[in-house]
């Protein structure tokens, strides 16, 4: 049995209403998907229990709070041994004003997300986290003018299949 085999497109929909709104009521989602409350609970659970459902995030305004730079840095490795990558991710993404660390393909080993307070704060990250690290070999920085962001779900059965 495929993955897809394993939700139908109730269970999509909730997931993608979830998605976008993870502060709907269980009574919401209920009259979204056309299911009675109880088993929509009992869905939402399940989907939980087997580990689809991983957690609810709030949306914070960053600008609001003092964040008012975003930054992409592509981070070129030197060394390239499992354990140093993995170690560095690691750290890296503990970082609190990182926000995403992608290990990718390409030019770039990682790509990171960061927010912060100004260019000098940037500086700072940039200098303390991964200028100092002996496995960085290069860093490149772009800055964030804008961002559209993408909280829906792609449904399989709607996509073109491949392969």
């Amino acid at each position: 049995m495929t993955a897809e085999a394993e939700f139908d497109r109730i269970d999509f929909a909730i997931l993608g209403l979830l998605a976008k709104d993870a502060w709907l009521s269980n009574k919401q989602i209920a009259a979204a998907v056309g299911l009675a409350p109880s088993s929509c609970h009992e869905r939402i659970k399940s989907l939980r229990a087997r580990g689809v459902l991983l957690g609810a995030h709030a949306e914070v305004n960053l600008q609001a709070v003092g964040f008012s730079l975003e930054a992409v840095l592509f981070v070129q490795l030197g060394k390239l041994e499992v354990e140093a990558v993995d170690s560095f991710v690691s750290t890296t993404a503990a970082i609190a004003e990182v926000r995403g660390v992608f290990l990718v393909s390409g030019r770039s080993d990682l790509i990171v997300d960061v927010v912060v307070r100004d260019m000098q704060h940037l500086k700072m990250i940039i200098s303390e986290h991964f200028n100092q690290h002996d496995v960085v070999l290069r860093v490149e920085t772009s800055i964030v003018f804008s961002r559209q962001q993408h909280y829906t779900l792609p449904r399989p059965w709607s996509t073109a299949k491949t392969g």
